[in-house]
């Protein structure tokens, strides 16, 4: 490309660990919604849901295509994945309700 030129600009991710990025996005929206307008548990759950829907696309993608959800290297991005999804998942579990 010559001094000067701009590249074109893309409005679409160029692989499809971008397009699993935004569906992740979205699916976490989706529980932060949830948790914020009803119920908690669910809203937290959707998103561990998420988390570990996360770490397999993180498992299966090759690293070209892996897209943003390729940080570091493959088994730490799936463990730290994983972990963080179980956590939060056991958490809403666990947490006892509260009198109103």
């Amino acid at each position: 490309m010559p001094i000067g030129e701009r590249a074109p600009r893309r409005y679409a991710p160029a692989t499809i660990g971008g397009f699993c990025y935004l569906a992740i996005l979205g699916g976490t929206l989706a529980g932060v919604v949830v948790a914020a307008t009803s119920d908690w548990r669910l809203g937290i759950r959707i998103i561990s849901g998420v988390l570990g829907f996360a770490a397999v696309l993180r498992l299966a993608l090759p690293e070209k295509d892996a897209g943003m959800l390729a940080i570091r290297h493959r088994f730490l991005d799936v463990a730290i994945l994983l972990a963080i999804g179980i956590t939060l998942f056991l958490l809403a579990q666990t947490i006892p309700d509260q009198p109103v």
